[in-house]
């Protein structure tokens, strides 16, 4: 299995991510708007994520249903990455910024949070001193 990674560029919080995934709707799905069709879609749809890059760190992932063509406003195409509407938080990784997205093997992809120890108060940390966690290897 294949995921992407990709920055939630505009979002400080899983919150304003989540915020965001419920206004932006194509067909039944949620959506990431990319320049490019990955050339590995086929695994990526075997199961795979997108993982998003908040203010430098990995903080959540949303299960990819679905990638569709569409034309830009500039007139060039695009991609739609369809995804779940559900916004599941990771464990905390720092990420430099990058742009476009990539690949991200699934070895190398952080655990899920359980809901409990999200809901229990990570969500409450800012995302500096999640950062500073992090880094700590306490998160």
């Amino acid at each position: 299995m294949l995921h992407m990674i990709k920055l939630a560029v505009g979002s400080s919080s899983i919150e304003e991510l989540q915020e965001w995934v419920l206004q932006q709707r194509y067909k039944q799905y949620s959506f990431v708007r990319t320049r490019t069709m990955p050339k590995r879609a086929e695994e990526i749809l075997a199961g795979g994520s997108i993982y998003r890059v908040i203010d430098g760190l990995i903080l959540c992932r949303q299960p990819i249903k679905a990638f569709e063509p569409y034309t830009r406003e500039d007139g060039n195409q695009g991609t739609l990455i369809l995804v779940t509407q559900e916004v599941i938080p990771v464990q905390a990784r720092p990420m430099r910024p990058f742009q476009g997205w990539r690949y991200f093997k699934a070895e190398d992809a952080p655990p899920d949070l359980d809901g409990s120890d999200y809901n229990n108060g990570i969500n409450q940390l800012t995302p500096e001193f999640r950062r500073h966690l992090t880094e700590l290897g306490l998160l």
